[in-house]
């Protein structure tokens, strides 16, 4: 070997070092995922927390996963779940992702008539206890909590932030503490939700596809509007071409059967890549800092 080529090889070896250092410095900025337990009504629920480096405190979000569980078969967090995660935490968010569904022995839940994890009762319930854990952390702003969630846990999320009237003793649902400072809603189910008034106690935004036909953009849009005009903080935007799913990180579209949707058993789910990339730079702006 000439003595160019072997100065050339050496250079090249030392360009691809420096590259593997940066990205493994970069890495490090990020704390790695930490399994914790926090206190529920019902249940204990494990939950995975994801954060920057340091003390903070930062601006922290709770988010819900859908109703295929927090996991994957083989134990992994979500891929979309922990994408967004991962995303946030750079942006300079805690991330809390509480698991509904494995503290009460149940699986994934999209195929299942009869929940007892229902987005209106124990979810909302395990939104605010997710909530309460993360305002006791030193690392947390507890004035910046907000919360996020997907499908079934964006349902949950509007459950969570809905306002009440007061009820009496023993009934209905209190906020104890803080409450969540900001939410938003991906492709949620809105049908039930219309059957009486609804409106929001903090400012929420709700993300839907206008083809998804697994949970319908129409009842959605009809309840921003008449929140909105009981003058409620919640909005909507609705993406072109979109179906469920879309913020998937690469999720090609396909059906998915077996689903237990009023007069039908399929839906279309995956990834819309300009709505993902939309939604990616739209969040962080819209969650409380």
């Amino acid at each position: 070997m000439g003595l160019v080529q072997g100065f050339a090889l050496q250079m090249k070896s030392s360009i691809v070092l420096s590259v593997l250092a940066s990205v493994t410095l970069a890495q490090a900025a990020q704390a790695a995922p930490e399994r914790v337990k926090v206190p529920g009504s019902a249940v204990t629920l494990a939950a995975i927390l994801y954060k920057p480096e340091g003390n903070g405190p930062f601006p922290a979000v709770v988010a819900l996963h859908g109703c295929n569980g927090l996991f994957t078969r083989d134990g992994q967090t979500a891929p979309r779940e922990a994408a967004w995660a991962e995303k946030l935490v750079q942006e300079g968010f805690v991330v809390l992702l509480p698991d509904s569904f494995g503290p009460r022995g149940l699986g994934p839940q999209c195929r299942t008539r009869e929940r007892r994890a229902r987005a209106s009762v124990e979810r909302r319930e395990d939104a605010h206890a997710a909530r309460r854990w993360l305002q006791e952390q030193a690392f947390v702003k507890p004035s910046a909590v907000s919360l996020m969630g997907w499908s079934n846990g964006g349902t949950a999320t509007l459950y969570a932030i809905r306002q009440e009237r007061q009820a009496r003793p023993g009934r209905g649902f209190r906020v104890v503490g803080t409450d969540f400072a900001a939410a938003v809603a991906f492709y949620p189910g809105c049908l039930a939700l219309n059957e009486r008034p609804y409106r929001t106690r903090v400012t929420t935004t709700i993300l839907s596809g206008e083809l998804d036909d697994w949970t319908p953009v129409k009842p959605c849009e009809a309840l921003a509007a008449r929140a909105k005009s009981a003058g409620s903080p919640l909005s909507i935007t609705v993406y072109p071409g979109a179906h469920h799913d879309f913020d998937w990180p690469d999720r090609p579209v396909t059906v998915v059967r077996g689903l237990l949707l009023a007069g039908r058993g399929e839906a279309h789910a995956g990834t819309n890549p300009a709505a993902r990339a939309d939604a990616l730079r739209k969040v962080p702006t819209l969650l409380a800092r």
